[in-house]
């Protein structure tokens, strides 16, 4: 089964974690935004409509936690190939795909 996860369900789940996670260290909203330096408003949309922008969302990250799950989510995997000329080798070490013979 594949699961599909739309960019508004995202936004919900990423609001709903930084309300958890406030709640879990017991700060109301106010606090929050106090804390952060997110103004009020922009929280409690935050919170009802999951709707933030970036700066402001990192900002509730630094309070709340969570950031270093995010950055580590970025770092990227280490990659088959560091430079083109082994992109290129590795298209020359494939064999030719062979091809049944009709008639």
């Amino acid at each position: 089964m594949v699961l599909v996860v739309t960019p508004s369900h995202a936004q919900r789940q990423l609001a709903d974690h930084v309300r958890a996670r406030r709640l879990a260290m017991e700060l109301t909203q106010e606090g929050l935004a106090s804390r952060s330096g997110v103004p009020l408003s922009t929280l409690r949309k935050f919170e009802q409509k999951s709707e933030i922008s970036l700066e402001a969302f990192l900002k509730l990250l630094l309070v709340v936690g969570g950031m270093e799950e995010i950055v580590k989510a970025l770092e990227p995997q280490d990659a088959p190939f560091r430079t083109i000329d082994d992109v290129l080798k590795a298209e020359q070490g494939k064999q030719a795909r062979k091809r049944g013979r009709r008639g």
